[in-house]
C-alpha cells in the first residue's frame, strides 16, 4: 500500500501523520527539533524517527519508506538552498519541502484566500490570494519578528531595568521580573548576555498574565505589540480579504487585543499545520503518477 505522509517541523519539535490517499490519518509520531536551517543532519534524523513511531503507532511494519509519498513544513526551509539540500537526502519515493508557514496557512485556511499571522517565539506572516502566497516578516527576533515572544520578553527585561534606574515608573510586573533575578540588574544584564530567543520569550506569558490584572506597563508593552502586528497586517493583507487566523503559541492571546477593524475578520483556524501538511500531499500526491510528480 502506497502512504502519504505530511510533516510539521520546527526548532522545539518534529510530528509526522501518516495517512492513506484519501487524506485519513492513521497515525501521528513526534521527536525532537527539526529546524533545518540550525542543524540539517538532527532535522533529517528526526524527521525520520517521527515517520517510524507514526508507522510503529499504526502497527505497519516493515517500514515502507520507498513508498512513501510526504510533504514537509519545516522551519528554516524558506532560506537558501535548505528545503532542496533536504529534500535530496530524504529515502521517500516523492517529497517536496515548504516553509513551515505554508502548511500553517493550509491548515488554517483550507483552501481558502485569507491571512495567517503565526506568533510564537517569533512572528511571520502569510497571506493567500489564488495561487499566490506571500511571506513577511520572520527574520529573526533581532531584527524582526515583531510581537513575538522573543521581542515581548526583551522588551519587558528593558522595562525592569528602566524601571529599576528610575527613568520608568515601576509596576508589579517590573517589581516581579526584578525579584526573578534576586533583585540584582547586573543578572540581567548576564542573563541577556547569551540568551537564546526562546529564553527571553519565556518571560512573554508574564506580560499577558499582567496584562490581565491591569498592570499599567505589561498594557503598555501589549499595545505596542499590538500595533506591530496590525502594522504588518495593513502592510501584508489586502484589502478585500476577510479572513484573519492567529495562530503560534501567543497567536490567540492577542487576538481579544485586536482593533475592531481586524476582529471582525478573526476566524478560528480549519486544523493545525500538520493537517495542512497532509492536505498539500493529498493534493500533490494522490492519484498523481510519478511521471507527473517528478516532472
Amino acid at each position: 500500500m502506497t502512504y502519504l505522509l505530511g510533516i510539521d517541523g520546527g526548532g522545539t519539535s518534529c510530528r509526522a501523520a501518516l495517512a492513506d490517499m484519501s487524506g485519513r490519518i492513521l497515525a501521528t509520531g513526534k521527536s525532537g527539533s527539526a529546524n533545518i536551517m540550525t542543524d540539517m543532519n538532527t532535522a533529517r534524523l528526526n524527521i525520520l524517527d517521527a515517520t517510524e513511531a507514526a508507522f510503529v503507532a499504526a502497527n505497519i511494519a516493515p517500514l515502507p519508506m520507498a513508498s512513501i509519498s510526504a510533504v514537509l513544513g519545516l522551519a528554516g526551509a524558506n532560506v537558501g538552498g535548505n528545503g532542496a539540500q533536504l529534500q535530496a537526502m530524504l529515502p521517500f519515493k516523492n517529497s517536496l519541502v515548504y516553509s513551515d508557514g505554508v502548511i500553517a496557512l493550509q491548515g488554517a485556511l483550507g483552501d481558502e484566500d485569507g491571512t495567517v499571522v503565526i506568533v510564537g517565539t517569533g512572528s511571520v506572516y502569510v497571506t493567500r490570494t489564488g495561487d499566490n502566497i506571500r511571506f513577511a516578516g520572520g527574520w529573526g527576533f533581532k531584527v524582526s519578528d515583531l510581537g513575538g515572544g522573543a521581542r515581548l520578553g526583551r522588551d519587558l527585561l528593558e522595562e525592569a531595568l528602566l524601571a529599576y534606574d528610575a527613568f520608568h515608573p515601576a509596576s508589579p510586573l517590573t517589581d516581579a521580573v526584578m525579584n526573578r533575578f534576586g533583585a540584582n540588574p547586573h543578572r540581567i544584564v548576564q542573563f541577556a548576555h547569551s540568551a537564546s530567543p526562546g529564553d527571553f520569550g519565556a518571560f512573554a506569558p508574564m506580560v499577558f498574565e499582567y496584562a490581565s490584572h491591569e498592570d499599567a506597563v505589561a498594557v503598555a508593552l501589549l499595545l505596542k505589540s499590538v500595533g506591530q502586528i496590525e502594522e504588518g497586517l495593513d502592510a501584508i493583507m489586502p484589502d478585500g480579504q476577510t479572513r484573519l487566523s492567529l495562530l503560534g503559541g501567543l497567536g490567540p492571546l492577542y487576538g481579544p487585543r485586536l482593533s475592531p477593524r481586524y476582529k471582525s475578520k478573526l476566524q478560528a483556524p480549519l486544523n493545525d499545520s500538520l493537517t495542512g501538511a497532509v492536505q498539500l500531499a493529498v493534493r500533490n500526491f494522490a492519484g498523481a503518477s510519478t511521471e507527473a510528480i517528478h516532472g
